[in-house]
């Protein structure tokens, strides 16, 4: 049942000779990822705004990039989403997810702001965690100066993103701040132990490998002990009641799949507004491949029905 599309997707990267990211150094894993975007990834649609910003936390600088949606009056108040790219912890940047920041702030009409946090091996965990909930209580705190509205700030982002999203709602939570009022969770990463199901059915063959979880989490944690705190691993949490309603979308043939189904299900259990959708015939990483796969469009356009909603109350 894999998508026809997905299909020769992977065939063509099969024949390129592309080599493995377990086989690279992590540095020249992060040009491969960067460099081969266009392939997949559609144009940069337009928007109103872009602008460069930086965040401080416990480690120093934090990069972020605030986008506006087209056709956004220049005074008006937008409720923002704060964005965490995916890539294992090791890899993507700013660029790499641009058309997805762009594309999202487009269809929810809302700002978002990416953020470049700091990457392993060289900051293994969890200076990602640090990063992202600093940033996240960045924006809040200037969202006057940004126009922005603090009180309709979501976060969201994918597979490590997606990790990092659910994990600064579970400290935002306990500390009372800032308030979140929806998480996007795109094929999250909930569970580093990698013991569900799917991780053994989908290992091999569609992109995202045993190997490749492997290598990302190895470069991120420094310790097997790390990967049982919920600052790691948010399914492990033994308190998942009141958090903000989200959105976790799964694909069928991603190793990830079981553990973001997983999630859902223990948010719903604990009492939250949850949505679970999974693509089925789709692989890890495909919302980023709108080029090449048109459910990758779909589930950008729920992505965003689902924020707009969110921010309507």
């Amino acid at each position: 049942m894999l998508h026809p599309q997905v299909r020769t997707l992977l065939d063509l990267i099969e024949r390129s000779g592309l080599p493995p990211t377990h086989t690279l150094s992590p540095l020249d894993a992060r040009a491969l990822y960067r460099d081969r975007r266009s392939f997949t990834q559609p144009a940069p649609p337009a928007v109103s705004l872009v602008r460069e910003l930086q965040a401080q936390g416990p480690h120093g600088s934090i990069p972020l990039r605030l986008y506006c949606p087209a056709g956004a009056p220049q005074a008006a108040l937008l409720p923002v989403l704060v964005y965490f790219h995916g890539g294992g912890f090791v890899i993507g940047d700013l660029d790499t997810h641009d058309v997805l920041c762009r594309e999202l702030a487009n269809g929810a009409r809302c700002a978002v702001v990416a953020v470049d946090y700091r990457l392993a091996p060289e900051h293994p965990f969890p200076c990602a965690v640090d990063d992202c909930l600093a940033a996240t209580r960045w924006v809040a705190d200037n969202a006057p100066e940004l126009h922005l509205d603090a009180t309709r700030l979501a976060v969201g982002g994918d597979s490590a993103g997606g990790n990092l999203a659910a994990v600064v709602s579970l400290l935002a939570r306990d500390a009372g701040a800032p308030p979140i009022v929806f998480q996007l969770l795109i094929y999250p990463a909930t569970d580093a132990r990698c013991s569900a199901p799917s991780h053994q059915t989908n290992g091999q063959g569609y992109l995202l490998t045993t190997d490749s979880m492997a290598y990302y989490l190895g470069h991120y944690f420094r310790t097997a002990q790390d990967k049982l705190s919920d600052r790691a691993s948010p399914l492990l949490s033994q308190d998942l009641a009141r958090l903000p309603p989200a959105l976790v979308l799964t694909a069928g043939y991603d190793p990830l799949r079981d553990e973001g189904l997983q999630y859902a299900q223990r948010l719903s259990e604990a009492g939250n507004r949850v949505t679970q959708v999974c693509f089925e015939r789709q692989i890890h990483g495909f919302i980023l491949m709108g080029k090449a796969l048109d459910e990758a469009n779909s589930a950008v356009a729920l992505c965003a029905a689902e924020l707009r909603r969110a921010f309507r109350g």
